[in-house]
């Protein structure tokens, strides 16, 4: 589970950032082709931030929805998953959208 790896790194921006301030709300974008189950990043969010500024802050998920251009049809195509094939039957895609995984914001008290 990379997931909670990676919620450890949010947390542990996100209260350098914060300064000793309380934590009470963070907002990352997690996008479709990152392969990080949000669901499981909530789970791992409460216990990571145990013991920290962020200690009973919630932690809202914005997904993003995965694109990519096609370089033989010359289509824009979502992607939901990592299966990188535009329906035309390419695999010559590039993907424009899906692989962010970033703080959005915090709101700190």
């Amino acid at each position: 589970m990379h997931e909670l790896s990676i919620t450890q790194s949010v947390v542990d921006a996100v209260c350098e950032r914060a300064a000793g301030r309380t934590v009470h709300s963070v907002k990352v974008e997690v996008g479709a082709l990152t392969a990080v189950v949000p669901e499981a990043m909530l789970f791992c969010f409460d216990l990571v931030a145990e013991g920290t500024v962020a200690q009973g802050a919630r932690l809202e998920i914005e997904p993003r929805r995965g694109t990519a251009h096609c370089g033989d049809c010359d289509a824009d195509i979502t992607l939901d998953d990592l299966i990188l094939l535009c329906p035309c039957g390419s695999a010559d895609v590039h993907v424009t959208a899906g692989r962010e995984l970033r703080i959005l914001s915090m709101e700190v008290g």
